[in-house]
Formats: structure tokens, sequence, C-alpha cells
């Protein structure tokens, strides 16, 4: 049987990322976020043409050059203090190591080829935010707390569901949140362009699950259906009870340290000086989402429940009087 680190760790195709010419990595960002598959009319989940359109596109957008190779820029004192001050770098870590485990162990369990590729590809990805995010903490000396050991799940399914469902939902605000850090120059422009592409892999992760999502109830069998629906039930049950609290871990040092697993949600007070209605927020991460989303081919399907979430709760705030609108950046 093929070990899950053989899987999150190779890819088919072996690139070398630092040997390509400024032309090349452009072409490679460019496709990374256009894609339309070439066979025409509707691409009904569970049909061939869906299933193989919903592969090809994960294959044809991967970019072997970003983030792989990054130059860590340096950064003032203050930027410096205001980065690794953010509560989030022990969870986002552990978060992308559990993900390459899960994704690999699912990707393991699939028969179907198109399907095994592509989520053995995401697998790689996942491990590949893992060691960038890993590098981000030792270039700016981050204080981080030991991480776990990563266990290979028990239930494949259950693992997989969780992690894909709170990657839609953490996805859509932490695209709001990016652009937030950006406008309001929280992040210098040298961090945000390098983790620019993490944000698009980030897309394309749930463009994907969701996708995956709807070939699965598809080709299942009609009397597994009901009990698949309760555990999509019973996932979403599960990662609202984990946002509601706060997981705790040990830093480096000894101390009790607190990790939001709320931060995409809630996070917007320590990206900016601003003053940031909620209304305005979701705005932007609509925006964002839109922006995202809007290079691949309308025919797949997109996440819909953080979106849809976020609408219905616009209806009922109102912009506070006097704020002003969040100004893109050029």
């Amino acid at each position: 049987m093929t070990s899950l680190s053989d899987i999150y760790s190779s890819l088919p195709e072996a690139i070398d990322p630092k040997g390509a010419d400024t032309k090349t990595v452009a072409e490679a960002d460019f496709n990374a976020r256009h894609w339309s598959s070439p066979v025409p009319g509707p691409l009904k989940p569970g049909s061939p043409e869906h299933k193989r359109a919903v592969a090809e596109m994960f294959r044809d957008t991967f970019n072997p050059y970003k983030p792989s190779v990054i130059a860590w820029p340096k950064l003032d004192p203050e930027t410096l203090r205001r980065v690794t001050s953010l509560p989030i770098w022990d969870i986002a870590v552990q978060t992308e190591g559990k993900a390459r485990l899960r994704m690999a162990a699912y990707a393991r369990m699939i028969d179907d080829p198109d399907m095994k590729d592509a989520l053995s590809r995401n697998a790689w990805e996942e491990n590949r935010h893992k060691e960038v995010l890993s590098k981000l903490v030792e270039a700016y000396d981050i204080k981080m707390a030991p991480e776990p050991p990563y266990i290979e799940p028990r239930d494949t399914e259950w693992a997989y569901l969780v992690t894909g469902f709170s990657e839609c939902v953490d996805s859509f605000f932490a695209f709001g949140l990016f652009a937030l850090a950006q406008r309001s120059g929280f992040f210098p422009a040298e961090l945000i362009e390098t983790f620019e592409p993490v944000m698009q892999e980030e897309c394309r992760h749930i463009l994907l699950f969701a996708n995956w999502l709807a070939w699965h109830r598809a080709t299942m069998p009609l009397w597994h259906r009901p009990w698949f629906e309760l555990r999509v039930l019973a996932v979403w049950a599960f990662l609202v009870y984990e946002r509601i609290g706060l997981a705790t871990s040990i830093d480096a040092d000894g101390n009790v340290q607190e990790q939001d697993n709320n931060f995409t949600v809630s996070g917007a007070k320590d990206m900016t000086n601003m003053d940031v209605s909620l209304r305005d927020m979701i705005d932007l991460c609509l925006e964002e989402n839109e922006r995202r989303f809007s290079g691949y081919d309308p025919r797949l399907l997109r996440p819909k429940l953080a979106p849809n979430l976020a609408r219905f709760l616009r209806l009922f705030l109102r912009r506070p009087s006097g704020a002003r609108a969040l100004e893109k950046t050029a």
C-alpha cells in the first residue's frame, strides 16, 4: 500500500521550480487563475465530462513556481512585530499538516483515476503550504508551540469532509482578510506578493472540493445517500462547536497559548487600524470571493454556503453612519 507521505510529497511531473525565467513564471501564474473546459454544453455532476473537467482543471492550473520559490522580504521592526504577533501561526501550520495527511488518505482510498489524481495533487499542494508557513516561521523567528504528531485518520471520509468544509468557510473569510491587510497596509507589498499565490491555491482547493462533493453525491448508491447527508450535518455541527471555543497549546517556552480557530471570521480588528464595519467586511469577502473564482469555467460548481450566509446576514446590517467604504489599492 502506498504511504501517505509518498502521496503528498511527490508529483507525477518533475519540475525544477528554480529553473524558470520571468515570462514562464508569469504565464504559470496566469494559467493558475484562468481555465475553461473545451467540452461544449453543461457539465452535469456525476457525468464523465464533469469528472474529467474537474481533474483537468486542477492539473492544468497547477503552478509549479509559486509559492515554491520564495525570497522572504526583510521587514522593518514595526511590520515584523505586527506579523509575528498574529495569533494564527501555530494553528495555520498544524492545519496544513493535518490537511495534507487527510487529503492523501482520502486520495489513497479512491478508485476513480481522475479524482485520485486530483486529490493526490491537492495533498501535495497542502504539503507545500505547510512548508511555506514553516519557512516563514523560521525566517521571522516566530515562537511556535511544538507541533503535535500528525496521525493518519481512522475515519478517512469524516476527516476529508471536515477539512474540505472547513477550508470552504475559512477561505471565504481569508480572501477578505487578505485584501483588507493589503488595502490597510498591514502587510507590506512584498509580503502580499509572496502570499498571493497561496490564497489563489486555496480558491482552487475549495473549487475542487465543491465539485468532488457534487460528483460524490451523484455517483454514490441511493441507499448510502441518507447516511452521507447525516454525516455532512454532523460535520457542520462539529465545525460550529470548534469555532465557538479556543484551542489550547504549549509554546516553545512552556507557556499555555490559546489558538483562535475562528480568526478568519473575527480577525479584521487585528489586520488594520481602520474602523471596519461588519457590513463592509462582508462586502469585501463577497467581492474577493467573486474575483478569485471569476477566471474558472462557470459550469464548475462554487462553494455556496458561506457566501449565501454572508449575504443573508448582510440584509440585517446597516453601514454605521460616518463609516467609509474600503477602497481598493492600485
